[in-house]
């Protein structure tokens, strides 16, 4: 007996696949009645009455008048009212065929917690390692991997880092001329990234198409605290040579500190929200939001201690 949901009805009318399971489990059962007036009894009953009631249902049309809900009104909603009821196969047979050819097509599907990349891995070593018993006319393909989109953004993570840190290099050098200037900044990205990562971990986020795309899109913004704080030391140097480097940058983050609390505060303004989306588009974008929060909160620490610290050491 097949129930095919509909999943609009259900939402109109306030229900969940789990309220029909629970229903049709609750009134499809095989119930022992019995007799009134049965021994036990006391010697002077002198009446039987047989119970008779309906047991398992058989038919589409009985699976459909199961009550789901009664209404204050005196309405109730019906198996009918939000699915289609009909009878099946007890089992559904498929032919699969790849290339034009015959193929016995597999599923794996990872458990819960486990990482996609090392299963992947583990299934593809394991597949090279059967295929060497193999008869000569059998052979393998992997035609759907979804670890392939987590792989592939894990590469364009890498070479948006190495394009960054290129950029940055050339810029701070080319308008401040120095290499001690040019490496500061450089420094601000590998801590900003390796931070973020870590915080992931920590709260049990893990590195997927989500969280990566946060990344390409933070790198571009790590860097620009750590040039500002670079740029405006050397300013300050360049016009007031009398003072020392420790001076110069104590006066420098003096000016620029609360400008940079400011564009952290007003980016994070733009990201936190997005984490308390509802729904599953909130579950999707959590952790974009954290990533991206996680490398701008970083990159402002970063910039307000390690980068003036850097300079002055």
């Amino acid at each position: 007996m097949r129930i095919w949901l509909d999943p609009d009805r259900l939402t109109e009318l306030s229900l969940t696949p789990s309220d029909v399971i629970l229903a049709v489990q609750s009134q499809n059962v095989q119930a022992a009645l019995g007799r009134i007036g049965a021994a036990p009894v006391a010697s002077d009953q002198q009446l039987q009455i047989n119970i008779k009631t309906k047991g398992r249902l058989t038919q589409p049309q009985e699976f459909a008048n199961i009550v789901l809900r009664a209404n204050a009104d005196g309405s109730v909603v019906r198996v009918s009212d939000v699915a289609r009821v009909e009878m099946g196969a007890r089992s559904q047979d498929r032919y699969s065929r790849f290339n034009g050819a015959p193929a016995a097509a597999i599923g794996l599907y990872q458990s819960p917690g486990s990482n996609a990349v090392d299963v992947a891995k583990q299934v593809r070593d394991t597949m090279d390692t059967l295929a060497t018993r193999f008869p000569a006319d059998l052979n393998y393909a992997i035609f759907f991997d979804s670890t392939v989109f987590v792989t592939a953004t894990i590469t364009e993570v890498i070479r948006t880092l190495v394009i960054a840190i290129i950029l940055v290099a050339i810029v701070v050098f080319l308008f401040l001329g120095k290499l001690r200037t040019t490496l500061i900044p450089l420094v601000a990205v590998p801590v900003s990234v390796v931070g973020t990562f870590a915080v992931l971990l920590l709260i049990g986020y893990s590195a997927n198409t989500i969280s990566l795309l946060a990344l390409v899109l933070a790198i571009g913004i790590v860097v620009d605290d750590a040039i500002v704080v670079v740029e405006n030391i050397e300013r300050v140097i360049e016009e007031e040579p009398n003072l020392s480097i420790a001076q110069a940058c104590k006066k420098a983050m003096a000016e620029i500190t609360g400008p940079i609390l400011a564009i952290t505060f007003v980016l994070l303004s733009v990201f936190v929200p997005v984490a308390f989306i509802p729904g599953i588009s909130g579950q999707l974008f959590r952790q974009f939001a954290v990533a991206v929060s996680v490398a701008m909160l970083i990159s402002a620490l970063n910039a307000l201690t390690l980068s003036p610290a850097l300079w002055a050491s």
